[in-house]
């Protein structure tokens, strides 16, 4: 399974190999922010404020619906890293069959309940009388569009497992032209306001999906990839939900914490929604390398454990997220110091301006926390342990964010609720790096010995 764009992990220089993987995925979240950009632009100068809060409280039912599958996508590109790593194409094809039928499994009965449970749950976040029919029709188009959403992660998650990172690139610069067409076409040109751009980004998902099918199918003909289900490996499918479920109600349970920390915003009112809407833009740009990053780490630990480079592993652990923080610290400041000139782009109520800059300086300097933080979560997660992960997450987040923000909302200011997030990320980033005296690292500690020991003793002898 040859290809020019596909990273041997296991071999050669760690931050090299890392900083050349992530980086087409870097470009990819650039590229994704800016579509998400873009339709914030449209619609906060074309629309209002109002429809502005609508998409940006819209967000976290879709995440809560449809993270669960997204977790047990990760738990995919685990499985293909580390048959790669290892080389066992046959395995490497087993789960790519797997994977395709339990997309269809999952998908098609997803998009009717999102379309019936999204309001369901905006009523549960209080969402404002004001906002309520645009975030209901947001919601429901683009619950219809899940389909093309899962498949394209899906796709994504095993070519970033067998090492293709440029893939993702591809797939969403195409996804991102087609998104911005329509965003113009049905919310500048036809006036359809929230529900046009939900239509955009359905299509554009769509559109993304079944190119990376074309691409698999042309790049890697040793899969034997298809568009539509070919079969189900019991053993596979085990495997796959062992490691991904874990993996899929974390993601769950932090969104449900998203939706509680939604509902505190909410409970702000509209402006403050539409500021913390576009805040959110301005912080998701300045830390596009977090999730490249992390996804490089996923690879790199899953692919190293497979081919058991016990040293290697001990590298990565340290060196990606180290560089994962020092490069989201840098372009947090460098966005800090201009976000004032780019909030002007979004809105020009002066008020949701206000409120957006104070939210960027309270957690924009502190995102570096996070960025090391997600950085270990994943390495972890590559080499197959997820029970500390999952128990850290929701730790940080309903031990730590969701009690402080109450507080601060209940006692101090409710402008300020943002303050719980950098709080949680220093406790998350500090809970995590205790992962390295647990016993399972201890053992992957002693094996890096055992291995570096049997190198020295191989180098020496005649």
């Amino acid at each position: 399974m040859r290809s020019s764009g596909k990273i041997d992990m296991t071999a050669g220089p760690i931050m090299r190999l890392v900083v050349l993987f992530a980086l087409p995925i870097c470009i990819g979240n650039i590229l994704q922010q800016l579509y998400n950009t873009v339709d914030t632009l449209i619609i906060g100068n074309f629309c209002g404020s109002v429809s502005l809060a609508a998409v940006g409280t819209s967000a976290q039912p879709v995440e809560f619906l449809l993270c669960i599958f997204l977790g047990l996508g990760t738990g995919i590109s685990i499985l293909v890293s580390q048959y790669t790593g290892s080389g066992e194409l046959e395995n490497v094809r087993r789960v790519v069959y797997t994977s395709i039928s339990f997309l269809y499994l999952c998908a098609v009965p997803l998009s009717v309940l999102g379309i019936f449970l999204g309001p369901v749950i905006l009523r549960i976040m209080q969402v404002p009388d004001d906002t309520w029919n645009y975030a209901c029709d947001y919601i429901r188009i683009v619950f219809l569009g899940s389909l093309g959403n899962m498949g394209y992660n899906m796709n994504a998650g095993i070519l970033r497992g067998i090492g293709d990172s440029q893939a993702s690139l591809l797939f969403l610069l195409i996804s991102c032209l087609v998104n911005i067409v329509l965003d113009l076409l049905f919310v500048a040109g036809f006036g359809m306001d929230v529900a046009g751009a939900a239509l955009a980004t359905s299509i554009a998902m769509f559109a993304s999906w079944l190119f990376s099918v074309v691409y698999i199918r042309r790049k890697y003909p040793d899969l034997n990839f298809t568009l539509l289900p070919k079969r189900l490996d019991r053993d596979i499918l085990l495997g796959i939900i062992t490691v991904g479920l874990p993996l899929g109600l974390n993601n769950s349970i932090y969104s449900i914490g998203h939706i509680l920390m939604q509902s505190l915003i909410n409970a702000q009112g509209s402006i403050f929604m539409a500021a913390c809407s576009v805040a959110t833009k301005i912080t998701g740009v300045a830390n596009v390398a977090i999730s490249s990053f992390s996804s490089a780490a996923t690879t790199f630990a899953g692919q190293n454990l497979g081919a058991k480079n016990y040293v290697r592993l001990k590298q990565g652990a340290l060196r990606i997220p180290l560089f994962s923080g020092l490069v989201t610290c840098a372009a947090g400041l460098l966005f800090l110091s201009c976000s004032s000139l780019i909030l002007g782009f979004f809105t020009r109520d002066a008020r949701v301006l206000e409120l957006a800059a104070l939210y960027i300086r309270v957690v924009l300097p502190f995102m570096w926390l996070y960025a090391v933080f997600n950085g270990i979560i994943f390495f972890v997660n590559g080499i197959g342990e997820v029970r500390y992960p999952t128990i850290v997450n929701i730790l940080m987040l309903w031990v730590v964010r969701i009690p402080t923000a109450y507080l601060i909302s209940r006692h101090i200011n409710g402008t300020y609720l943002m303050a719980s997030i950098p709080i949680s990320f220093a406790f998350g980033m500090f809970t995590m790096m205790a992962y390295f005296l647990t016993r399972r690292w201890r053992l992957i500690r002693h094996l890096a010995e055992e291995e570096a020991a049997g190198n020295a003793g191989g180098a020496v002898s005649p």
